[in-house]
Formats: structure tokens, sequence, C-alpha cells
């Protein structure tokens, strides 16, 4: 079947969970650039990483605009996945990270992305709300980490907003992440306990869980300049959801490859950043250990992703019907 399918056809099932690699690599960029900061190393690897995580998200985005124009209904399908449409804010998350990542090159191209990336963040999360409100076939099956993806790139907004002067637009991204990732939060793990195991495809996006609180606290810290009892809650709880999907390796590794192992990465990534941060305003070298040994793992994951990813390219197991 692999054989038999066109580039009309891959394009066609071009999927917009591809987001998920970018956001994976700038929370490399941006992990990279934390270690730099905190060993005083000079900034000669996260620039790289930078400049390849553009070149992919150009890549993606181009492509995924010319399936909207080629194949518009195969769009429209995926906007109307209940699975599926979570992961559009993806892209948006993808422009405020990027923000976040030219900041200390460029202030007025930070600004530039960071108005996009809101405006697009606003109003993708409205538009994913009022089709969960609105759309009445959704089931207990179709509920997953996924849906705090919307919440997170809530979260994701303060960062660079708040460096920027953007500060009570920020606190409403920041509230509007925090309450619907609590909402989300009840509703998730009613659904993973007490319902079906999530499917063998999306298991990996179980990393999820780690994404809102360890965003949260960076998002926090940036709000306020503090590192309160509230920011330790938030850091903390990102470090118990760590050790929840810890617990869960056994069942990862027996799990064939698919694009929402790219789940993995940017979770990774955001909990390293926090602890890093975490370490540099408080000066404990038991957080900037943790640090070090995430960011190992985050590097390490990034690479098997990426030669998986490359590998399921060159075999064409990528952009498949589902």
């Amino acid at each position: 079947m692999n054989e038999a399918q066109t580039p009309a056809d891959r394009l066609e099932n071009f999927p917009i969970t591809f987001y998920a690699i970018v956001m994976g690599m700038l929370g490399l960029t941006l992990a990279i650039h934390a270690a730099e900061t905190a060993f005083s190393l000079p900034s000669f690897v996260s620039p790289v990483v930078l400049v390849v995580s553009v070149g992919i998200l150009a890549s993606i985005t181009a492509l995924y605009a010319l399936k909207y124009m080629k194949h518009r209904k195969a769009v429209v399908a995926e906007w109307a996945h209940p699975v599926k449409i979570a992961f559009f804010p993806t892209a948006s998350i993808s422009i405020l990270l990027l923000s976040v990542a030219v900041l200390p090159y460029s202030l007025r191209w930070a600004d530039t992305l960071w108005i996009m990336g809101a405006a697009l963040q606003a109003a993708l999360t409205l538009s994913v709300i009022a089709n969960w409100i609105g759309h009445r076939s959704y089931q207990q099956v179709h509920l997953g980490p996924a849906w705090f993806i919307p919440a997170v790139g809530n979260a994701v907004a303060p960062i660079t907003g708040a460096m920027l002067g953007y500060t009570e637009l920020s606190w409403l991204f920041f509230s509007a992440g925090l309450i619907f990732w609590i909402v989300l939060l009840t509703l998730v793990m009613n659904r993973l306990i007490f319902h079906d195991p999530l499917p063998a495809r999306l298991m990996p996006t179980l990393v999820i869980l780690i994404a809102p609180p360890a965003v949260a606290f960076i998002a926090y810290y940036r709000l306020t300049g503090e590192v309160d009892a509230f920011a330790r809650i938030l850091l903390n709880t990102g470090y118990v959801f760590a050790a929840v999907v810890v617990t869960q390796i056994g069942k990862f590794r027996r799990l064939p490859f698919a694009l929402s192992w790219w789940a993995l990465s940017f979770p990774v990534a955001a909990l390293t950043i926090a602890s890093f941060l975490y370490a540099e305003r408080v000066g404990t070298s038991a957080h900037e250990f943790v640090a070090g040994f995430l960011l190992t793992a985050l590097v390490l994951i990034i690479a098997g992703l990426l030669i998986k990813t490359l590998q399921a390219i060159a075999a064409r197991k990528i952009c498949e019907p589902e």
C-alpha cells in the first residue's frame, strides 16, 4: 500500500501532528540555551538547533498550507476529528516558542512572532473549546492527555509576553491556561483510571501530563519574578507526573513508532527548562543536577525520534491513511 501512494496522497494525509516535531525541537533549543546560561557556557549549540528548528517549522507550515489549498476537505476532517482537533494549537505554540527562542537575538522579531502566535493561540483555543462544548458526539474514549495542548499554549504565551511588556494580556492567557488545565486534569484522570486504556498509538501522549505544570511554573516566574509556594507546587507537580510517566516505560517499549511519540519531547524540555530556572533562582545544586539529567535524557529522546522519523519517511510509513 505504501508503494501505491502518490505524492498527492501523502500530502492529503499530511497530519497536523507534525507540529509536535517543531515543539520538540524548539523545546530542545530553549533547554540547551538554559544549560548554556546555567553553566556559563558559550552559546553556540542553541543557535544551531534554533536554525534547524526554524527550517523544520517553515517546511511543515509550507506543506500544511499546500494541503489546505489542495485538499481542504482533509483539513476539515482533521478539525472534526475528536482527538486531532486538540493538535491544531501546536501550530500557534510553535510560533510562541519561536518568539521565546529569538528574544535574546532580536526584540523586534520576538515581538512580531509573539503577536502572531498569541492571536492565533487565542483564536484556536476559543474555537477548540467551542467545538468541545457544541459537539455532542464526543465520548469518554476520545478524551486523553492531548486535550491539554490548548491549555499548554495559553501557559506558553506569558513567557515572552511578560518580558515584552504585555503584562495584562499575559495574565489573561495564564489564567485561561491554568483553569482549563485544572478542569481537564480532572476529566483526563477520570478517563485514565475508570475507563479503557489509551489506544497504543496514543499511549505516548501520556507524557503530556508533565507539560502544563512545568510550563506554568516558567510562565508564573516570568510574570512575578518570584519562586513562592505556588511556584514550588507547580514545579513539583511536574516532577510527580514525570514519576507517574516513568512507571509506564515498560508499556512504551512495546509500542511501534508513530508521530505521537514526539509527545515525549516538549514536556521533558519544559521540565528541564523549569528545573534550570529554579536552580538558578534558588541556588540549589540538586535541581541543577536534575536539570542536567533531564537535558541528557531530552537529547537522547530527540535524537532517537529524529532517527525513527527519518527511517519512517524513507520507508514511506509516514502520512499513511488511518
